[in-house]
């Protein structure tokens, strides 16, 4: 979304990963005493710090991180010692790099977001020592906000709305080569609708051909639904507040493609966002509001895989842990992320603004 581009622009979880510090004042969450984010040091951290609001966590050990100013980091040791990889173009060029996916320590794609040819995508296939772009917008309309990968040959990346319709890019070779796909089977969109490019996370996959976008800024917040990898499309109301330019549907999570979360509000400092997260039982077809939601603006969510019901959501005023599948949310940690992932080895990252990352750890 151009406006956010511009301005912002468990039981099992405690047994396998555990983790780290400060509690909210309320207290720690029920079932994930000792735990909490142990906070890493990137060397970006100062007066003019990165943001980081792109992040993909591989594993305990190896996660990779964009953000501002074009820089891209990787850690392969839990976060000891950070590499930075950064694409020399994007660093000279001062690239918005809002969003990454990783297949593993050496295999990455980052997006960056912008009005025309500032929205890129660009592919490492070592670690990051040499990057090769692979797609640069032409269209001045066109504006790229996130990307998900299917699996390490599928992928797509969404742009606000082209011609009255949000449009799709794809690749089918792990990011190497990408087309826009025809927007026939792609609802109308909404008179201001678009999509937030705060953490990476409006566009998500699950499974080998379900995919889910998020959407804010027109007068209802909503979440469309594909089933074949981004050529048709069903659309839903979620019951996170739109109507405002600011507010809407941040980030999407998925456990699998019936059972799904959405967390958002309105991003601006100091502003309410009552009903901040919602779930979906049956795909995103429909969406209920959390009984008890997050108090405030969350921007990133994300599954833990050894808990059946629990996921975690994070924004600029803190952390908040589900364990039955968001229904109900409590406070885990009043520092400031962005964005969240958690691996399949259950290795949870959070990063944000000021060079911020952490790992969730036993204390």
């Amino acid at each position: 979304m151009r406006l956010l581009g511009v301005g912002m622009c468990a039981a099992a979880l405690l047994v396998a990963t555990a983790v780290a510090p400060a509690q909210a004042d309320s207290g720690e969450a029920p079932g994930l005493r000792g735990v909490g984010w142990a906070v890493k040091d990137t060397g970006q951290e100062g007066v003019d710090a990165v943001r980081f609001r792109g992040l993909a966590a591989v594993s305990r050990g190896t996660a990779w991180l964009a953000g501002s100013k074009g820089r891209v980091l990787r850690t392969g040791d839990g976060g000891r010692s950070w590499r930075d990889v950064s694409p020399p173009a994007a660093v000279a060029e001062g690239l918005e790099l809002r969003d990454i996916e990783a297949f593993d320590g050496r295999r990455a794609v980052a997006l960056s977001i912008g009005e025309g040819e500032a929205s890129r995508v660009l592919r490492t296939d070592d670690g990051g020592a040499t990057w090769t772009e692979a797609f640069r917008n032409t269209d001045p309309r066109a504006f790229y906000d996130c990307l998900t990968f299917f699996d390490s040959r599928h992928g797509l990346a969404v742009s606000d709305p082209v011609d009255g319709k949000f449009r799709i890019l794809a690749t089918d070779d792990g990011g190497r080569s990408w087309r826009v796909l025809p927007d026939a089977g792609m609802p109308p969109a909404l008179p201001g609708e678009a999509g937030f490019a705060a953490s990476g996370q409006c566009l998500t996959a699950s499974g080998p051909r379900d995919v889910w976008l998020a959407t804010g800024g027109g007068p209802t917040a909503r979440v469309l639904h594909s089933a074949d990898r981004g050529l048709t499309w069903k659309v839903a109301d979620s019951t996170v507040p739109g109507g405002d330019p600011a507010r809407g549907v941040f980030a999407l999570a998925f456990r699998d493609r019936t059972t799904g979360l959405a967390v958002g509000g309105d991003y601006r400092t100091g502003r309410p966002s009552p009903r901040a997260a919602a779930r979906s039982a049956d795909g995103g077809r429909g969406w209920t509001q959390a009984e008890t939601p997050p108090p405030a603006y969350r921007s990133g969510a994300a599954w833990y895989p050894y808990g059946h019901g629990t996921a975690l959501a994070v924004g600029p005023t803190g952390t908040d842990v589900t364990t039955d599948a968001g229904r109900t949310w409590r406070a885990l940690d009043a520092g400031s992320f962005d964005t969240v992932g958690c691996a399949a080895d259950g290795g949870c990252w959070a990063a944000g603004e000021k060079g911020r990352v952490a790992r969730l750890e036993r204390r």
